[in-house]
């Protein structure tokens, strides 16, 4: 056997292991302070230098956001920076000094340094999928982060059907511009427009994907994913008058594969056990009445992670 011919040989067993090779998902019961610095540690990488802590800070009217109080541990822990962009869709927090009189209102400011990455600016990074968008457009402050903590709200979407870590990196690092780009499949950046364009259900989710998976390489992979799985309405944070709740709070799970993790929060939920005053049968309907887990597949597909993956209890 040549040289040329045992690197082939060595290539393809190498790619069967990693296609057969299991994500880890780490899983507490416990949401509070301490359990997300704990699923933080247990994954065994450290975010350091200048680390980007993205949530959603939630539109005005909605409670179901992830509070300071929750998150200030793990934050504090790695010296980090709250970040968000503006959105596309009006409401509280597409004008920039409405979003920071959101993030006011919503305590962030009072104890974390915040920043709306696209408050003075945006820039596009390279997709690795260009099926629809040819490029990502974020808030241009990414450029000054080192790592991120992807720290979402896991919970129903109107129109993604579900939110979770993948939505928190595309949708949520996103401008203005690029929110609309997504959402429109690749149609407009403008978001005058967008909403006229988003007859495309399958190509916005891949649309997403593509876009999660920019910011991860971006990133240069140096990114934490973090879903905490509490409050879940089937509507987002982004939706100023959210329904309540139906589903019991599950916990937080973590990953560094973000397609293992969302794909592992929705088997959760699928899977529960309904009981009165714990029902899962909302979100479950919202997720596949818009496809919601075609996000993950094109994820996986385009090579993000894997849905192959093995729960590890804290």
């Amino acid at each position: 056997m040549n040289k040329k011919h045992l690197i082939a040989v060595m290539m393809v067993g190498f790619m069967a292991f990693m296609a057969n090779a299991q994500s880890r998902v780490y899983y507490t019961t416990e949401i509070t302070p301490e359990s997300l610095v704990k699923i933080y540690k247990a994954l065994g990488v450290e975010a350091t230098g200048h680390v980007a802590v993205k949530i959603s800070t939630g539109e005005a009217g909605n409670n179901h956001y992830l509070k300071p109080t929750l998150i200030r541990d793990l934050v504090d822990e790695v010296n980090g920076t709250i970040v968000e962009c503006c959105t596309a869709y009006g409401g509280s927090r597409q004008e920039v000094s409405k979003h920071w009189q959101t993030i006011h209102e919503h305590g962030f400011d009072s104890i974390f340094a915040v920043d709306i990455m696209d408050e003075f600016g945006q820039m596009r990074i390279p997709v690795k999928d260009r099926s629809h968008i040819k490029y990502d457009i974020v808030g241009d402050h990414l450029a000054n982060y080192d790592w991120m903590i992807n720290l979402a709200h896991f919970k129903g979407h109107a129109m993604g059907g579900y939110g979770g870590v993948l939505k928190n990196a595309s949708i949520g690092v996103a401008s203005t511009a690029g929110k609309a780009y997504i959402h429109s499949a690749g149609y407009t950046d403008d978001a005058t427009l967008a909403w006229s364009h988003i007859e495309d259900q399958d190509g916005f989710l891949e649309s997403m994907a593509a876009a999660a998976q920019a910011v991860h390489n971006y990133m240069g992979g140096r990114v934490i994913y973090i879903n905490v799985m509490n409050n879940m309405s089937v509507d987002c944070d982004c939706d100023g008058s959210p329904d309540e709740p139906k589903l019991k709070d599950m916990g937080i799970m973590a990953s560094l594969d973000p397609v293992a993790l969302d794909w592992a929060c929705v088997q959760m939920v699928m899977n529960h056990k309904a009981t009165a005053g714990d029902d899962n049968a909302p979100l479950i309907e919202r997720i596949n009445s818009r496809h919601g887990t075609h996000t993950i597949d094109w994820a996986e597909h385009i090579g993000l992670g894997s849905k192959n993956y093995v729960i590890v209890k804290l």
